[in-house]
């Protein structure tokens, strides 16, 4: 019998990141090998990278977004790891960023990327003006993600302070699409345009995640993380215990187009 090997992950971890956990047992939950690391580690060894597939940066609070949300650390992979991040995408590896793991990867410019780099697309404090902690509905948006197939929906909670994605102008807006950098948005109950709650932060086009040219880089402001379990579902003892978990789903996908 031949022996697949197991695709490997590392998840990054930070002073302030505190999803890692969810995020290494949705990897494991999906068959793949997931350790943590120390972006200070990483940095100090690079070649780390060399070994694994895929590339996690979980959600939270990293360095307790004092400059902006996750400034901080964008500056510190700038500094020491952005040329290998790009190679490591050159080498149809695969970059999740999950919340303010999301918000690292715009800081860096790493999204939506190519023509559209760094300064022309950003994520600001929620139009509420306030935390949202609450489920939502999303449609997805792309069909050259690993994580995501097209014209399926997925319902996942969200918990963040600044994800309203905004941009500089129309034209970027309208690139965005063009591009197919938009990689999940979000619908009201209708299927319809979003508005607020169901669009929960204001999001320029009811924007809930991005994906780079390659489709090999996605950053999202909902957390698959949050979702592994039909139990963790609001409503899951009215719903069959063979309902998906769409946040496994979405790391189960990326596991199996890997191996």
């Amino acid at each position: 019998m031949i022996r697949v090997a197991r695709v490997r992950v590392l998840v990054v971890r930070a002073a302030g990141i505190n999803c890692e956990q969810e995020t290494l047992h949705g990897w494991r939950l999906a068959g793949a090998q997931a350790d943590l690391v120390h972006v200070r580690q990483l940095i100090e060894a690079p070649a780390m990278l060399n070994g694994v597939q895929v590339l996690t940066i979980p959600g939270g609070f990293s360095y307790g977004d004092d400059i902006a949300a996750g400034r901080i650390l964008a500056a510190k992979f700038q500094r020491s790891l952005l040329d290998l991040l790009h190679e490591f995408v050159a080498a149809e590896k695969i970059l999740l960023g999950i919340c303010n793991g999301f918000q690292v990867l715009v800081q860096m410019g790493l999204l939506p990327g190519g023509d559209l780099g760094s300064g022309r697309v950003s994520l600001a404090t929620n139009g509420s003006g306030r935390y949202e902690d609450r489920w939502v509905i999303l449609k997805i948006s792309v069909s050259r993600c690993p994580f995501l197939k097209e014209g399926t929906q997925f319902e996942l909670p969200v918990g963040h302070g600044e994800g309203r994605l905004v941009v500089d102008d129309e034209k970027t807006l309208v690139s965005l699409h063009k591009n197919g950098h938009v990689a999940l948005q979000y619908v009201g109950n209708d299927n319809g345009s979003a508005a607020y709650p169901a669009n929960p932060n204001g999001s320029a086009d009811d924007i809930a995640g991005l994906v780079d040219d390659t489709g090999r880089v996605l950053g999202l402001m909902p957390h698959p993380d949050r979702f592994l379990h039909h139990t963790q579902h609001p409503l899951w003892t009215r719903r069959s215990s063979d309902a998906r978990p769409d946040g496994l789903t979405l790391f189960r996908s990326a596991v199996e187009s890997l191996a």
